[in-house]
């Protein structure tokens, strides 16, 4: 009878043990690294398959990042299943400068926000706003505060600011108005070096 004990062995030893029995694998049991790729201070779970580390920031059992073998970052910011951001440190010190995002899905970077100045706060993000591969709008918060300071537009894509908006006084809104190369001249007296990224 299937009900009763067979006197037949599978071939297996039968064990049983009180030990926790470990169901994530993190970074840190074999390279020393952790992630928190949200920042909120917990660490983050991770899986490794083959090269790949998945990561499950909100420990729902799906991979919200991805470490691939190179080194590389990626993220679902959006939470749709899809990986659209790359994160990436610039300097190699161990902490996220950039992070590229696919806005749209079309497998191309719409914006680009970055810490350039280590502080660990996004102090710049470019966006391309026309959809043509070039960011050409930038929103700059340059007294590291959480409010934008200045947002600057280049719509002829020449890196010459062609309109930039500040908030001259601190108050979160955005009241002056330049500006500059509207007409193409790459004139460096009618704007500024726009692009928060250049060296």
């Amino acid at each position: 009878h299937m009900g009763e004990e067979s006197a037949m062995s599978d071939g297996f030893e039968d064990t049983t043990t009180d030990e926790p029995v470990e169901d994530d694998y993190t970074a840190d049991d074999a390279s020393g690294d952790y992630f928190d790729i949200n920042g909120d201070g917990i660490e983050d779970a991770t899986t490794v398959a083959g090269e790949e580390t998945f990561i499950d920031v909100d420990h729902d059992g799906v991979a919200d990042g991805v470490l691939t073998a190179d080194g590389e970052l990626f993220s679902d910011t959006d939470g749709d299943g899809v990986l659209d951001s790359q994160l990436i440190d610039v300097d190699g010190d161990g902490l996220i400068d950039e992070v590229h995002t696919d806005l749209d899905g079309d497998g191309d970077v719409d914006q680009v926000a970055a810490d350039t100045n280590a502080d660990g706060l996004v102090d710049s993000v470019g966006t391309d706003v026309d959809g043509d591969g070039a960011l050409d709008t930038y929103a700059v918060d340059a007294n590291a505060d959480g409010l934008v300071d200045s947002v600057i537009t280049d719509q002829d894509e020449d890196g010459v600011a062609d309109v930039t908006m500040t908030d001259a006084d601190g108050d979160g809104y955005l009241e002056t108005v330049e500006y500059g190369d509207t007409d193409n001249s790459q004139n460096p007296g009618l704007g500024t070096n726009m692009n928060p990224y250049a060296s």
